[in-house]
């Protein structure tokens, strides 16, 4: 019986030593591929009289995320591309003369409109070379449809549907709901539009929620509306009846108002790529994945030193280490430590894409930014969002560039505490407390804000948007006064922002990086990503079981429920934007 024990254990170790050498192996050719081709400037690999395979029907991301080899294992992971890859390609697609045009997908594609807007720019510069880009979709989203109109010719499935309706944004409120269940949320906040906790509070939208809410969508949709009618050859007026009264909404309607060039299948929108190559329709053409090119944004070129340094900025703000999607103090503050100390970089570029956070957080991460002043020029770009703490982290710089599109501003405070009292008492369940003086339990989730914690946190609350606000006034060169009439929490769009003095330009991350180049006097450099995140086998472990259990476990009802249960979570003084905003 032992020796089977010994037979069997000795097997099991066999199985699972080459399984992870399996796992390294790969891992190791991955990393050596993935810098071969980080290096390549010259594209040898690429056919001549080729076309860029533009498939952008996935989840785009700002920044490419690291590889994970244990994906491979898992029919759950989540096919992430980087906004800087996609960028990259088309920028080097452009310059090889061997890719003759885009080949571009995009009727689902799933980004965020700032992010879907830099694509788009960078398509509109790619056709400057004289190339040729054709879109085809089988159904195309608003936002995919915003994206593909800069193609030259644009086709969709003869059965194809057409998503063309205008922005909406849903709020949801909880009031009744809490007053049902007995779980709520004690709120104090500072700014008449600081309306993050507004749906704890009431069950209707406030006309100030209301004002703002429609001023940001009425701002996204001139944009997206404009640049559609522009390379529609519409006017905007006529995209706004098409939209009033839904013409559009199949391939027949959508080529009846000129919003499509043609309704053909996908085999004979690939002829027609063939007959812009010059080729037999009996031939078959040659493509390059964007994702081949492996470039980010800009070519590395081992011969130059000098570097603008890209730091991340991405997701909610806490008081935490940091991660691709959290913003914590010490992955934000080493990336600035390193950035200051190497001799190499000469500029940063800080990307931020976050709805902001933790208030304490926030600040520690400014003052890091304030120890470049003077030593090396810092340039924010603004992604989809980048309001509340996400503004309070990007006002000292140099330069602030903004997309219209982007969701900013925000400057306000406020104070979340879960309360669970309702329900405890529907199940039983009594907290009682024994204290040395009235005000020594402080918070507790079992019982009301006692009036001593109230007027503390009130108190603290005050400190903070007086701090928030004195930033502000020293980074944008305002006075006080001028700072609290655009803040008290109110959120602007990029263009509006931009009128109101909360930014210097509307651009994105290439128009961030050029102007980073042109303070630190540079005409060739590197562009280095930061921060540096773990990439070890117990972090890739951790990221691969938090997704495959996130599959298994959503309820249908949890995106209805995220805002509820996202500020559930949340705890203390934060300088965070007013809601959730998603415009489709």
């Amino acid at each position: 019986m032992n020796f089977f024990k010994s037979f069997l254990a000795s097997l099991l170790g066999t199985f699972v030593a080459l399984g992870l050498i399996s796992v390294f192996f790969f891992m190791a050719i991955a990393a050596i591929a993935t810098s071969v081709n980080f290096d390549k400037v010259e594209g040898a690999w690429i056919s001549e009289n080729s076309v860029l395979d533009l498939n952008l029907n996935t989840v785009v991301v700002d920044r490419s995320p690291k590889a994970n080899p244990f994906d491979n294992f898992s029919d759950f992971s989540e096919v992430r591309v980087g906004l800087d890859e996609i960028l990259g390609s088309i920028n080097k697609a452009k310059k090889d003369d061997k890719i003759k045009g885009v080949r571009l997908k995009s009727g689902f594609i799933n980004s965020g409109w700032v992010q879907t807007r830099e694509i788009r720019k960078a398509l509109n510069d790619f056709k400057s070379s004289g190339k040729f880009i054709y879109a085809y979709a089988d159904y195309m989203s608003q936002k995919g449809l915003y994206l593909s109109s800069v193609a030259d010719s644009l086709f969709l499935n003869p059965m194809g549907v057409v998503e063309l309706k205008g922005l909406s944004s849903e709020v949801l409120y909880f009031e009744d709901f809490q007053d049902q269940y007995g779980v709520k949320m004690e709120v104090i906040r500072h700014g008449k539009y600081k309306s993050a906790v507004e749906p704890f509070l009431q069950s209707k939208m406030s006309d100030e929620n209301r004002q703002q809410i429609q001023g940001i969508l009425k701002s996204v949709w001139e944009t997206l509306r404009d640049e559609v009618a522009a390379s529609r050859g519409l006017e905007p007026e006529t995209i706004d009846a098409i939209v009033a009264d839904l013409v559009v909404g199949d391939a027949e309607g959508a080529f009846e108002q000129g919003i499509i060039d043609g309704m053909i299948y996908e085999e004979d929108f690939d002829n027609k790529i063939k007959s812009a190559l010059g080729l037999e329709l009996d031939k078959d053409y040659k493509t390059v994945d964007f994702t081949r090119m492996n470039v980010r944004i800009k070519e590395y070129n081992v011969e130059i030193d000098d570097r603008i340094a890209v730091v991340y900025a991405q997701g909610p703000i806490f008081y935490s280490e940091g991660s691709e999607k959290v913003i914590g103090k010490e992955a934000i503050n080493d990336a600035f430590e390193e950035v200051l100390e190497s001799e190499k970089i000469k500029a940063v570029v800080l990307r931020i894409d976050s709805p902001g956070g933790d208030a304490l957080t926030s600040e520690i991460i400014l003052n890091a930014s304030r120890k470049l002043k003077g030593k090396k020029p810092l340039v924010v770009s603004m992604g989809n969002v980048a309001a509340s703490g996400g503004y309070y982290i990007a006002c000292l710089a140099d330069r602030i560039f903004a997309d219209p599109m982007s969701v900013t501003g925000s400057i306000g405070v406020l104070a979340a505490f879960p309360n669970i009292r309702g329900m405890a008492n529907k199940i039983g369940i009594n907290a009682e407390q024994v204290t040395t003086h009235k005000n020594a339990m402080g918070y507790s989730v079992f019982e009301p804000l006692n009036s001593g914690f109230k007027k503390s946190t009130i108190k603290a609350i005050e400190k903070v948007y007086h701090t928030f606000k004195s930033r502000v006034s020293e980074g944008r060169s305002m006075d006080m006064e001028a700072v609290e009439e655009i803040a008290q929490g109110r959120v602007w769009s990029g263009k509006d922002a931009l009128e109101k003095g909360l930014v210097d330009e509307l651009g994105g991350l290439t128009e961030a990086i050029a102007a980073a180049a042109e303070l630190a006097d540079l005409s060739a450099f590197n562009l280095v990503d930061y921060p540096k995140y773990k990439d070890d086998l117990e972090s890739m472990l951790f990221d691969t079981f938090t997704r495959v259990k996130s599959e298994f476990t959503e309820h249908p009802l949890e995106k209805y429920a995220s805002e509820f249960i996202e500020f559930s979570q949340l705890e203390g003084i934060l300088t965070r934007i007013p809601y959730s905003i998603k415009m489709e």
